[in-house]
Parts: structure tokens; sequence; C-alpha cells
């Protein structure tokens, strides 16, 4: 069987902060055939982390990497690898998967708001602007 995970199943696997729910979650990524994580629910899942539960951002990326190698699990590689090389940076995990998606789609420059975040992707050589 193959599965694909929600946020709340990440987060119980990483917390352990509801008995029965972690048990499951962790019976899950233990027996389950094919695990799929999409982008989206890791980006959800370092915000919930990082806000609710004030996890350091070094925490939230080494669960990420423990999650995303096990041989059962599927995940958008590179953009992983996108968002935690901005978690790295000292950044936020969703802007470096926005940005490297983006550009899968054809986008050129990631534009926002967030002259810290536009300054690690310009140190990343990832063409990054504030609006002007």
């Amino acid at each position: 069987m193959s599965v694909i995970v929600d946020t709340n199943i990440l987060v119980r696997f990483v917390v352990d902060d509801d008995p029965a729910q972690s048990r499951l979650a962790r019976a899950l990524f233990l027996t389950t055939e094919l695990l799929v994580i999409p982008s989206v629910a890791l980006c959800e899942a370092v915000w919930v982390l990082s806000r609710s539960y004030k996890l350091p951002l070094v925490d939230i990326a080494d669960a990420i990497r423990r999650l995303t190698v096990a041989e059962n699990v599927r995940v958008d590689r590179p953009t992983i690898d996108a968002g935690l090389a901005q978690i790295d940076a000292g950044g936020d995990f969703a802007d470096g998967v926005i940005a490297y998606d983006g550009r899968g789609l054809g986008g050129e420059t990631f534009v926002s708001f967030d002259r810290a975040a536009v300054r690690r992707l310009n140190a990343q050589g990832i063409a990054a602007k504030v609006p002007a």
C-alpha cells in the first residue's frame, strides 16, 4: 500500500505529544510500503513545529532529514533540499520550496517583501528581489 502523509502525521511523528496518535504515526512509517510526503505538508509541518512547538530550526531540519531518507519515503528531493538550504542559511523552509518550485514552473526571479529571504536566496545564487 502507498499513502500520502498529511502534516498532522508528520508532527505527531516528530513531537510525540499524543501517545496514541504518535504510536500510529510511527507504525505508519515502519509498516507502509510507500509513504509520499508532499512538499506542502513539509512546509506546514515546519511552520507548526517552529511556531506552535517552538522547536529550533536546526532540530526541525534534522527531523526533516531523518524523515525523508527512509527507503519507503518519497519526496521531491530537489525541492526539499532547497527548503533545507534556506533553513541552513537561517531562513524559512517554505521560501526555498517556493523559489525552487517557481523556477521549475518557468519563473526566473523570486519576488518577496521579505528582504532577508531575498538576501539569503541571492547569496545562494538564486535570482530574488524586493518589488520596487
